[in-house]
């Protein structure tokens, strides 16, 4: 008797971490797998408590996650009638902890080989990867565990105190007051930066065409000028002297190509190209490596592991590289080069971000893409072929100048060889085409005339996201996977604010870190956070214990918590005023920070318990009644458009509404971010959308 297919028996479990990647996976596994993803963790340690048993020697006291029931039920049934269960979560710490939580939930032994790892999701190494399953990398779960008690003893100890003494909803975290600090110790440079006089001289000279030249030294020494006296002085003495061509040089100068991206390097390059996010650089970069429908092509995961320090490429996809460049630009734009880590003892498990398959140009899937995924797929599928190119070479001149006891310099280039600038230029102002005229040595040359600028030197910049990400990779605090969710928590609890993409501290932000400084130095300080970041490493790397890295960095915890909750006095912060006068009482309304943003409230509290909403214009006109539509958040916390007059009118959208009217039905069009569409009709009768 025949066997229905729904009655055939699914032989292999694969349990994955995402939906969509359990969807790629099992596309190109077939029948005899069912997968399975975990949505992420299972168990965790408990959100209402501390969840570290400190007395018994730090032992975290995980607990399912609430929600998760009805998963975890359905995960060890299917486990139940597996013959084969493999634990294909993501190839790193993070991933070889979700796996241990698996295999202790589903019952599987530590030393049976369970555990399957690939860094690019494509169908042969899919396939590859099941045939070859590992035990359980304990080294790597203990390296997880460690930093997730380390986070949780610091988050969930320090917090509390900041609630008590300065207001409720603030927090404190091992990387994240570490990275307030950097952002406010910028600011106060900036504030108590004094600008230094100093000036530009430069001569112009004209010969086939106009050039200029810098003035540089003075008997032999660098010379700066710090004052107009100074200035006109040198001046007064050029115009008497000569000016005579000293010496000329020419050298082939070349530019190397960058490394393939790391996650550090990806989130700064799409945020100084892309004006990208870090957490929305990652939210991508993940879309692309879990997997993307292709026309013609199905399911394809079109870049390698997006969370790597490490600047290592494969034997093979060099190979497939450099026949591409071949292919494509020629034999003489193809390099063997040779990158390595600035860091030497790095975890070198992954390779750098690249595509898992150069053939797919970005060009040619375009259209499978939605424009932010074609945007970052471009830029990694560039930045990777550019780093096996051959380097860019130019033809550069130097000319120094003499006038008396004065040394004035001119320097020109021409690009004669793109190299890897065919596809990934970098943009820089010394490779663009500045030809100087031809000289000859001991030619007397005449100044049409000699400017000088008054300049002063400048405060420095406030970190960008791109910028705050670079200086802690090179502080080594952090990781970049935490990197995203660093700049999200400080913005979150009104530490810094995000202006024009400036990140400035805030007074909470600079309160919060007078407290930290005072009586959690180590916390704060970078030095420390990298230190620990190492014996972290060395957990996974050179077997440290990981209990041992926590006793040791506990015991100063404890009593510096003992002496703040004793020292620190009750924090009164002043009241932000919003300018709105309150209708009941009125007194003066402040803003304040709830549970779901900031809302208005009467500074006349307790005796007047006013609240409302803080609503802003988008400078539309309501269609019923004619005043302002407004952005207003509701009691859920999501934001809605609704009209000011309110109750007396009753319109409101979801998304936001445009001044753009329906061609169908005259309503108003709402902009939406969806693949492909950027409006749709408000009317919920009406299907027009463009």
């Amino acid at each position: 008797m025949a066997v229905s297919k729904k009655e055939v028996k699914k032989k292999n479990l694969v349990i994955v971490e995402s939906p969509s990647k359990a969807k790629t996976i099992g596309k190109y596994l077939g029948s005899s797998y069912k997968v399975i993803a975990s949505v992420g963790h299972i168990r965790d340690l408990p959100k209402s408590k501390l969840g570290i048993d400190i007395d018994n020697d730090f032992e975290p006291e995980y607990i399912s996650i609430r929600g998760k029931g009805d998963l975890i039920k359905e995960l060890k049934k299917e486990a139940k009638a597996a013959d084969k269960i493999y634990l294909a979560t993501d190839p790193d710490r993070e991933g070889e902890a979700i796996s241990w939580h698996l295999a202790f939930l589903l019952g599987i032994d530590q030393n049976t080989p369970c555990r399957v790892t690939f860094n690019e999701i494509n169908k042969e190494t899919i396939k590859a990867a099941i045939k070859a399953p590992r035990t359980i990398d304990l080294k790597l779960v203990d390296a997880q565990q460690a930093r997730r008690v380390l986070d949780r003893l610091v988050g969930y100890q320090i917090s509390p105190l900041l609630w008590r003494k300065i207001k409720r909803g603030l927090s404190a975290g091992r990387v994240q007051s570490a990275a307030l600090k950097i952002i406010c110790d910028r600011e106060n440079a900036i504030k108590s930066f004094v600008p230094q006089e100093y000036w530009n001289i430069a001569a112009e000279f004209a010969k086939d065409k106009t050039f200029l030249a810098k003035l540089v030294e003075k008997q032999g020494k660098k010379l700066v000028i710090g004052s107009k006296a100074e200035a006109d002085f040198a001046l007064a003495e050029l115009k008497g002297g000569k000016y005579i061509v000293k010496e000329i040089s020419r050298k082939e100068r070349s530019r190397k190509a960058f490394a393939p991206f790391t996650t550090s390097s990806l989130q700064q390059d799409a945020a100084n190209k892309l004006g990208f996010t870090t957490k929305k650089t990652m939210m991508i970069a993940q879309q692309l490596y879990e997997g993307v429908d292709v026309a013609g092509k199905g399911t394809i995961g079109l870049v390698t592991y997006i969370r790597t320090d490490s600047v290592r490429v494969s034997e093979e996809a060099k190979r497939m590289a450099h026949s591409y460049i071949e292919n494509v630009f020629g034999k003489e734009y193809v390099a063997n080069n040779i990158f390595s880590n600035k860091k030497k003892d790095i975890q070198d498990a992954h390779e750098a971000i690249r595509p898992s398959n150069i053939s797919l140009d970005p060009n040619f899937i375009k259209n499978s893409l939605s424009k932010e995924q074609y945007s970052l797929y471009k830029l990694i599928w560039n930045r990777f072929l550019a780093s096996q190119m051959a380097a860019a070479k130019f033809d550069s001149v130097q000319v120094v100048i003499e006038n008396g006891e004065y040394i004035l310099k001119a320097s020109g280039s021409k690009l004669i060889f793109e190299g890897y600038q065919k596809i990934y230029s970098p943009n820089l102002e010394e490779d663009k085409d500045n030809l100087l005229p031809e000289l000859k040595e001991g030619e007397e040359l005449e100044a049409k005339r000699v400017l000088s600028e008054q300049k002063f030197t400048e405060p420095p910049s406030r970190f960008t996201e791109a910028s705050l990400v670079k200086e802690l990779e090179e502080k080594n605090i952090g990781r970049p996977s935490t990197y995203a969710p660093i700049v999200a928590t400080l913005i979150d609890r009104k530490y810094i604010t995000r202006s024009k993409k400036l990140l400035v501290p805030t007074d909470l932000g600079f309160v919060v870190i007078a407290l930290m400084e005072e009586y959690f130095k180590e916390i704060v300080d970078a030095g420390f956070t990298a230190d620990m970041e190492d014996k972290l490493d060395d957990i996974e790397g050179k077997n440290l214990e990981w209990k041992k890295v926590i006793r040791e960095f506990y015991g100063p915890l404890k009593t510096e918590l003992e002496i703040a909750d004793k020292a620190i006095e009750k924090v009164k912060l002043e009241d932000q005023l919003s300018g709105d006068i309150c209708e009941i009482c009125g007194k003066p309304m402040a803003i304040k920070s709830g549970r779901f943003g900031e809302f208005l409230a009467c500074t006349g509290y307790p005796d007047c318990k006013n609240t409302k909403p803080i609503v802003k214009s988008i400078n539309i006109k309501c269609p019923d009644c004619g005043n302002e539509i407004v952005a207003k958040r509701g009691k859920s916390g999501k934001i809605f458009y609704g009209c000011s007059n309110y109750p007396n009118c009753n319109r409101a959208y979801w998304y936001k509404p445009t001044n753009k009217k329906c061609p169908k039905c005259g309503e108003l069009l709402l902009e939406r971010h969806l693949k492909n569409i950027k409006y749709t009709c408000s009317n919920g009768k009406c299907d027009y959308k463009e």
